[in-house]
């Protein structure tokens, strides 16, 4: 993708964010102080911002995206913000985190466009704490596909539907 595709895309986030605040999205998930989140296909920060908000001085927050204009975006936000808690990664999908260290990961509205879901959520399954959440949303898909493509590998079961989120957690 572009540069100029990219920022294109952060506008449309604007506007989204104010008609679906991600502060309120984030209340389904339940973060809490102290939490390690990543947010996967971060994108410009619209969930990792608010995110490292409320995961306070002794939580972590990692922005993982594969176009470097949006780990820089997310630091540059971070930074202005003064949220210092905010760690950003560029990659497709290996994260290069330890296994079992993640309570939450945010993967939102991305999944429609991996070419390899299946690689992703064996590499989300293998970060994850065993009671954590894998907190989903993605605008491009319906309820009937979502299901079957997170639980398919039998790394994820359903916990909740939310008015905003799926969310499934770890098995085994």
């Amino acid at each position: 993708m572009s540069n100029i595709f990219v920022k294109g895309m952060y506008l449309l986030f604007k506007f989204r964010d104010l008609f679906f605040p991600p502060q309120k999205i984030l209340k389904e998930v339940d973060i809490q102080p102290g939490f390690h989140i990543l947010d996967f296909g971060c994108g410009s920060g619209s969930y990792s911002i608010p995110a490292g908000e409320l995961v306070g001085e002794s939580g972590k927050v990692y922005a993982l995206d594969i176009h470097p204009l949006a780990v820089e975006t997310v630091q540059k936000r971070a930074l202005k913000k003064r949220i210092t808690n905010i760690e950003t990664i560029c990659s497709d999908c290996a994260t290069g985190l330890k296994n079992s260290t993640i309570d939450v990961v945010l993967l939102y509205d991305v999944f429609h466009i991996f070419e390899e879901p299946n690689e992703i959520l064996a590499e989300l399954h293998r970060i994850l704490k065993p009671s954590s959440i894998l907190s989903f949303s993605d605008h491009h898909m319906k309820e009937d596909e979502i299901l079957p493509e997170v639980t398919n590998t039998g790394l994820f079961k359903l916990l909740k539907k939310g008015k905003w989120t799926y969310s499934f957690s770890k098995v085994g």
